[in-house]
């Protein structure tokens, strides 16, 4: 039983996404609550909001897709 590296490789390029979105994500919501009083509050907590849910979506592809290459398991979805 062997590795499958190309799988492995996408996973990590989800997992390194994901870090990205673990900082970008909830700097964007601070900055947000700093400035309620802005014009632009809505749309930065949203876009935080979205990066926050996208950085858990991520980080479950990633694992998913990890685990997929090790145990040999074709993915379903070839994205």
């Amino acid at each position: 039983m062997t590795t499958n590296r190309d799988i492995l490789r996408r996973g990590l390029k989800y997992m390194a996404i994901t870090v990205l979105l673990m900082f970008i994500g909830p700097s964007l919501l601070y900055v947000a609550f700093t400035n309620q009083e802005k014009p632009l509050y809505i749309p930065i907590l949203v876009l935080a909001l979205l990066l926050c849910g996208a950085s858990i979506f991520m980080g479950f592809k990633g694992i998913r897709t990890i685990l997929n290459s090790m145990f040999n398991q074709r993915s379903r979805d070839r994205s």
